[in-house]
């Protein structure tokens, strides 16, 4: 066969992933703080981007677009409606408000221009108003007022006391290094010592000595542990209590009647000392403060009208604000004569415009997808969990026109603020139960919420097993196996009903 070459002409379509549009998918599933992280760090690479003062104005504009169009009625002016604040480009004025910075209004028209002017200071009593520094900046009250003292700081400035031998105080700070914020020592001691070259007895000892330190309980190994240490200072440790404190998972499950053969007490004593345990606190590390747990902060605001529907807009605070000048651009780029150096600003200016737009344009998307979800699960919002219907992505996304992808994007880290509380967006979508007979299919979190409720309207003599759950489901007209209801009561974390009605019992008696 002959080779010989040959021209060919074809036509084809293909989608190209250039970086900008991979990184405008990923703005979309950033949550808020991932977000402001990013536009931080991009503010800081690119300096045709400014922060926008006017905070309020594109969550704003935005939310009174998307009413416009769900209202076309409203009389608003069009001037009013346009987004400007994320796509203006910004270009400095003259007149005194941008002079100073700031706007006329914060300017106290009360001062006389001695009261606004500060009298001059010598070099000793500025050092001396600034907290010992000749910087200008004034001294934050808060930083001396409101700090709190950390649980390894506390455990530092008694490791001198406890211990006088300078080879085990070393010892003694690694092992602060290692406890945690309960206060539990976690640690191989076999590693540190062969890791700092000193004899295990020496390690052994220094532990010792470090649990007998403020708080009680602090360096222990385990519950047991923190326990019996925090009963040795109060001076009620012994060897009944200490076969209690080995046997704790049997308290944990409530199994009385065997924990009491083993200790060899009757139900009162052991009833004294289990409640004895009860007022020991179990992560005495906690009182000097844990590590700081981050608020939810929402990202969609629903609010009910008087007219019984529902009104959706974005929290402009999660909303970061950013505009590019193009006045810096002009100049820039006119006193520069290098090649280099225009296309820099050049392709500065498109990532500026590009991350203005892709950022209103998340904006808009996370608008639309919750609008979506507050029509569909409307029954939620108005009558509570049980109405919660089954929803899938695909659902929202056909009646948005929208691909799955980008709804299951918008919905990742996002929440929702509703007069029932704060919810994620991936809380609405849930699977669906079949009815038992010709009705609608039920939320799997709805049949979740009917679970519960009729465990927590059970008694000490009248406890339901999972068949006799899914009985009164049926009966309700849900159509459910009993391991779909055992894997939604493990999953809530109810034990089983053997467990619920030894505690409900133990809780009759005043053992609870």
């Amino acid at each position: 066969m002959a080779l010989s070459p040959k021209l060919e002409l074809r036509q084809g379509q293909q989608l190209v992933m250039t970086p900008q549009l991979q990184q405008a998918i990923r703005l979309l599933q950033f949550s808020s703080a991932e977000l402001a992280q990013y536009v931080d760090s991009e503010l800081e690479r690119n300096p045709l981007l400014e922060r926008d003062e006017n905070l309020e104005q594109p969550a704003k504009e935005a939310n009174r677009e998307s009413a416009r169009e769900q209202d076309p009625t409203d009389d608003t002016p069009a001037a009013d409606t346009q987004i400007t604040a994320p796509l203006d480009l910004s270009t400095p004025t003259t007149d005194g408000g941008a002079a100073l910075d700031t706007d006329f209004e914060n300017v106290f028209q009360d001062s006389s221009p001695s009261e606004m002017m500060p009298a001059p200071e010598s070099g000793w009593a500025k050092m001396h108003s600034t907290g010992g520094s000749f910087s200008n900046e004034s001294p934050n009250l808060e930083e001396f007022v409101s700090g709190e003292v950390s649980l390894k700081d506390h455990l530092s400035q008694q490791l001198p006391l406890a211990i006088s031998d300078a080879s085990e105080r070393i010892v003694g700070q690694h092992l602060i290094d290692f406890v945690d914020e309960s206060g539990y020592l976690n640690a191989d001691l076999e590693q540190l010592a062969e890791k700092l070259g000193a004899p295990q007895d020496m390690v052994d000892g220094v532990v010792r000595a470090m649990q007998a330190l403020d708080p009680p309980g602090v360096f222990a190994r385990s519950l047991a542990e923190c326990l019996a240490l925090q009963l040795k200072e109060q001076n009620r440790y012994d060897s009944v209590i200490a076969k209690l404190l080995d046997n704790l998972h049997l308290l944990g499950a409530h199994d009385l009647t065997k924990l009491r053969k083993i200790v060899g007490v009757d139900q009162g004593e052991l009833a004294e000392m289990v409640a004895e345990i009860q007022q020991l606190d179990p992560k005495p590390g906690l009182r000097f403060g844990s590590v700081q747990v981050q608020t939810v902060v929402p990202d969609i605001t629903v609010r009910p009208k008087s007219d019984g529907s529902w009104f959706v807009e974005l929290n402009s605070d999660t909303l970061p604000r950013v505009l590019v000048n193009r006045s810096y651009y002009t100049t820039v780029s006119q006193n520069s004569s290098s090649k280099d150096d225009k296309s820099y600003l050049l392709e500065c200016l498109q990532t500026a415009n590009w991350l203005v737009k892709s950022l209103d344009q998340r904006a808009r998307t996370i608008l639309r997808v919750a609008e979506e979800l507050v029509r569909q699960q409307d029954a939620f919002f108005a009558h509570g969990v049980q109405y919660l219907k089954p929803l899938n992505l695909k659902t929202v996304a056909d009646a948005i026109s929208m691909h799955e992808s980008t709804v299951s994007r918008v919905t990742s880290n996002k929440y929702m603020a509703t007069p029932r509380g704060i919810f994620e967006l991936k809380y609405f979508f849930t699977s669906a139960i079949q009815s038992s007979g010709d009705g609608d299919a039920y939320s799997s979190e709805s049949v979740r919420y009917r679970i519960k409720q009729m465990i927590d309207a059970e008694t000490d003599k009248k406890v339901l097993s999972d068949d006799k759950i899914v009985e009164k489901l049926r009966a309700e007209g849900m159509d459910i196996a009993r391991r779909t209801v055992a894997k939604y009561r493990e999953a809530m974390r109810i034990p089983s009903s053997v467990e619920r009605r030894r505690i409900k019992r133990m809780q009759a008696r005043g053992m609870g």
